[in-house]
């Protein structure tokens, strides 16, 4: 096998294209045939040393990928060899095989196309979870979402629409909100051009949004916050903008709001009924056409640096796929 291997925590240009043995999987394991990994922004933070998860050295980037099972370990019982299946490994993505316990794999259904499955569970996973769990949306609630045009912006876009919301979606260029409008969002806003809190007001007649659905962080926070409807629910996804931002307190207390955070892979851990349960609503919601990832490119595998060049530089609209022939 080949892998991307993360011996240093220098970044994307240190990583390595090696040939490794292949694995043989332990009890509660299976081995894949890596078809297609997606490229997520813990991905980029992960090979810097920057991420939660800090996985000891040297080890191979690449949290969610998809592709067929070649080979099961003791105990496996419920996974055969040449079942298509999604993973979330965590690692080992990046390769051309991996071998991951078989709690972490999710068999696909019929119909459901491998590339889909590499970029499904992560963002759409997330997405759900912070919208729909921890959010608490109802139908008729209006929803702002942050960085609305990147991997898990898109997803919380379609799965809002899903659950009878309507939707205002943010982003930083004209052509990442046309891409929104096409996705479905009810109105875009460009925070990059436009003056936030007076096109918050304008949008929403004065109320301001229910939920507002941050993974952006940064500079933006703060006007959001002060832009929300009484009541509002402010989800902390992310911050892909780098800045962690500081509110003042009193914001929560005038707007009789909630700062919820969403830490999804925690959440996928402590609670995996939940988990199970939210993944079969979105199988479904697949399945009737309400959601799909959008594919920014598909790079072959060994263009591993020119994707994470493309991520690091916030041109991705959707999600970037690995793929091996």
């Amino acid at each position: 096998m080949h892998a991307w291997l993360c011996e240093t925590l220098d970044g994307a240009d240190a990583l390595q294209w090696k040939e490794l043995p292949t694995p043989e999987p332990k009890p509660g394991e299976v081995r894949i045939a890596i078809r297609a990994a997606s490229l997520n922004f813990p991905d980029l933070l992960i090979v810097r040393g920057q991420y939660q998860f800090k996985p000891p050295l040297p080890f191979v980037p690449g949290a969610e990928f998809a592709g067929v099972v070649e080979a099961v370990g003791e105990g496996v019982t419920h996974l055969l060899p040449g079942d298509a299946v999604a993973a979330l490994g965590g690692t080992g993505g990046f390769a051309t095989h991996a071998c991951v316990e078989a709690a972490r794999v999710l068999p696909l259904p019929p119909g459901f196309a491998l590339e889909d499955g590499a970029a499904f569970a992560f963002t759409y996973g997330t997405s759900h979870h912070a919208l729909i769990d921890r959010g608490q949306l109802k139908a008729g609630e209006t929803v702002l979402v942050l960085g609305a045009a990147g991997g898990v912006g898109t997803a919380a876009l379609q799965i809002a629409k899903a659950a009878g919301a309507r939707v205002i979606a943010a982003a930083s260029s004209d052509e990442k909100c046309a891409l929104c409008r096409e996705l479905g969002a009810d109105e875009t806003l460009n925070y990059a051009t436009s003056d936030v809190r007076a096109a918050l007001k304008t949008l929403t007649a004065g109320k301001g949004p229910d939920i507002v659905y941050d993974a952006v962080g940064g500079d933006l926070a703060e006007p959001v916050f002060r832009s929300m409807a009484w009541r509002g629910r402010y989800l902390v996804v992310g911050f892909a903008q780098g800045a962690i931002p500081a509110l003042p307190w009193n914001l929560a207390l005038l707007k009789g709001a909630s700062i919820v955070g969403v830490f999804w892979g925690e959440f996928v851990k402590r609670e995996p009924a939940a988990f199970a349960a939210a993944m079969r609503q979105l199988l479904q919601w697949y399945g009737q056409g309400l959601v799909k990832p959008v594919i920014d490119q598909r790079l072959p595998m060994g263009e591993l640096k020119a994707a994470y060049a493309r991520m690091g530089s916030r041109q991705v609209m959707g999600k970037l796929l690995l793929v091996n022939p």
